[in-house]
């Protein structure tokens, strides 16, 4: 059987750091992990950290000029068999909802023909907003998934819905839609 790659896409929020262990967690199931960082992730890990992880190159611009000939969300979307977006903002998912793509991860995205899993993670009171839940609902209908998010404690330091669902969820998740 074919190795199997998630592409994984960081996004900025302070549950960021919880990619590390995705990462390591589907690594060793034998999962190939590559990775697009936001640049709003990057105010929260850094390149080196994802790469050590996976062991391949982090990706994090969109007009960076790849080693041959290639369109690189183009070639990113032709090479995962699944998108993991962990953490996912709600910045994010309201782009991919509208179908803006103005970064690596987005152009990505909407270039996929492969199943897309997203963990939210966020303040209650952004989940909660009609906008977001209405994005999510959008997404929902074009196909995308879901894990969590949880009740948890908060960046804010209040408690409430919006918590990254925990690291086991998510890997089963993964690992069913890869299936």
């Amino acid at each position: 059987m074919k190795k199997k790659t998630v592409l994984l896409g960081v996004t900025g929020s302070i549950a960021a750091y919880k990619a590390c262990d995705a990462i390591r967690a589907l690594t060793k199931k034998g999962i190939e992990v590559l990775c697009v960082m936001t640049k709003a992730s990057r105010e929260f890990l850094t390149p080196l950290t994802l790469q050590a992880l996976s062991g391949n190159k982090v990706y994090e611009h969109m007009f960076e000029i790849p080693e041959n000939h290639e369109i690189r969300h183009i070639s990113l979307a032709d090479t995962a068999d699944l998108i993991l977006i962990c953490p996912a903002t709600a910045n994010i998912i309201a782009k991919i909802a509208q179908g803006i793509c103005d970064d690596l991860l987005t152009c990505t995205v909407l270039s996929a023909q492969c199943p897309i899993l997203l963990a939210p993670a966020m303040n209650e009171r952004m989940y909660n907003n009609k906008i977001t839940r209405d994005n999510i609902t959008r997404l929902k209908k074009f196909g995308f998934h879901f894990v969590g998010p949880t009740s948890g404690r908060l960046a804010c330091g209040s408690k409430g819905l919006g918590h990254l669902a925990d690291l086991e969820s998510i890997i089963k998740a993964t690992t069913g839609l890869l299936k």
